[in-house]
């Protein structure tokens, strides 16, 4: 059986969806192919569920670390199970109002279950049947990294997969302790939760900081949230073997300063980064071309070397500016198509792309670092403030973290700022509109803000670069 589409989709995750539906707005039929779940990563396995299970665990911690005094610290009992099947419901719910019901209304879209395989530059193999597109879309996502450790591949270990519902790979019993191998926001996210939840936790990460791409200022801040909380948080810390010591212990073992420790635990759960699912997917049978990481190269317009395939989402990885994360791959599954289908050489713009990780307090960043806008030759100059300077931060006594702004020493235009604080990720996306129509501080400084809020960080941190903010009274300038 052979069916013929305008658009023949890899994947079935944000940017492919994203695809499909301006592909069917422009009038044309499109088909997405999908191996595993529909929704792919983001709805099944990833954002959604995570932030379901971390706010639960942040409800937890709080009721047993109350902020006031007067309050009295209460235990909550925690149903593992039952939140697993909340999360469950959650998932279900949304993957069938946000995807399903896409596919069951739109007679435009279609969706073919298999493992799809690319024959030549229209057609791809799914089980007995091929699907063509006069144009192809590769948007196949991406899956844990796992590195190569002695005695991995005998170990039964976690991935971030754990929260994947109705799959062999969920995590449904919650464990005594937990080693997790990487330093990263699915390490740090992940491994503040299960500690809330009671766990006893261990975050081995091989560089001398968590975070290292971030701004240091922000791996300090965070560092120290984490062990002051109780989380076993090792830095330089190389792991070189684990072993399955018996049903419920395993043993990693990691050099540290030049001497092997060995860190016990019920479970591990292995964070090291992600890799593109472009290695089955027929690729090389094409000649598509793929960087050293095997993430699909493309232009600014997300074409391959192949004119009539194009590439998005997290299997383009850095490439185009791009970053793996859900929301870019849906903007860029909206360009993809109308390129594609359209002929609109319309280029992606990934100048301004806000991110947020989701521990407690949040991390938000956007734009530069630091080290970023210096090793383009700009003069910069760098303002970070204490949280403690921020009067909402004062009044709910949540004052650790920190706010920090780049800007260009010459124009005084932002090219950077980076946040540790509770609701940080809503607070970005001020400092994301601003740096989108290229604002300066004192865009930042006349902005009346609501007072007492989060966001006022943004107007203090500007106002720092004038004079000293711990000499500002409430609403100053």
């Amino acid at each position: 059986m052979e069916a013929d589409f305008d658009l023949l989709i890899l994947g079935s995750g944000s940017t492919a969806f994203a695809a499909a539906i301006r592909a069917a707005e422009l009038g044309k039929t499109a088909a997405m192919t999908e191996m595993r779940t529909l929704g792919g990563t983001c709805v099944n396995r990833g954002c959604l569920p995570s932030k379901n299970l971390i706010e639960a665990a942040r409800i937890v911690w709080e009721s047993a670390h109350p902020r006031y005094d007067g309050l009295k610290p209460e235990k909550i009992e925690i149903d593992f199970e039952k939140l697993i099947s909340q999360k469950q419901g959650v998932v279900r719910s949304y993957r069938d109002k946000k995807y399903q019901s896409i596919v069951s209304e739109e007679e435009r879209i279609k969706v073919i279950a298999g493992k799809a395989k690319l024959i030549d530059a229209h057609t791809a193999v799914v089980g007995d049947e091929k699907i063509s597109g006069d144009q192809v879309l590769i948007a196949t996502g991406s899956r844990p990294a796992i590195p190569l450790i002695e005695g991995l591949d005998k170990v039964k270990y976690l991935t971030s997969d754990l929260l994947t519902s109705g799959e062999s790979s969920e995590l449904t019993e919650l464990p005594q302790s937990l080693v997790i191998i990487g330093g990263g926001y699915i390490a740090l996210e992940l491994g503040q939760m299960f500690h809330r939840f009671g766990v006893k936790v261990t975050i081995l990460e091989r560089g001398r900081k968590i975070l290292p791409h971030y701004e240091p200022e922000v791996s300090r801040a965070l560092s120290n949230i984490l062990r002051a909380e109780g989380v076993n948080l090792v830095t330089s810390a190389s792991v070189i073997r684990v072993l399955q010591r018996s049903q419920n212990e395993i043993e990693v073992t990691a050099l540290i300063n030049n001497q092997e420790q060995s860190f016990s635990a019920q479970k591990l759960l292995v964070a090291t980064g992600r890799l593109p699912n472009t290695d089955e997917v027929g690729t090389k049978t094409v000649g598509i071309e793929l960087d050293q990481q095997g993430f699909v190269n493309v232009t600014e317009e997300l074409q391959t070397n192949i004119p009539n395939i194009w590439a998005a989402g997290d299997v383009i990885g850095n490439h185009a500016g791009s970053q793996l994360a859900t929301p870019v791959g849906a903007r860029d599954g909206v360009v993809a198509a109308m390129n594609a289908l359209g002929n609109a050489h319309r280029k992606v713009d990934h100048r301004v792309i806000p991110r947020t990780i989701f521990t407690d307090p949040q991390v938000a960043t956007v734009g530069m670092t630091d080290a970023e806008a210096n090793a383009t030759g700009l003069r910069c100059w760098c303002g970070t403030i204490p949280l403690e300077l921020v009067p909402r931060a004062g009044a709910t006594h949540q004052t650790n973290g920190l706010a920090k702004m780049v800007i260009n020493r010459d124009s005084q235009e932002v090219l950077g700022v980076s946040l540790v604080m509770p609701n940080a990720g809503e607070v970005i996306h001020e400092a994301a509109m601003a740096m989108k129509f290229h604002a300066k501080l004192e865009d930042f400084i006349d902005l009346i803000h609501v007072y007492p809020t989060m966001a006022e960080a943004l107007k203090i941190a500007a106002i720092s670069y004038f004079k000293d903010p711990t000499k500002l009274s409430c609403c100053a300038e």
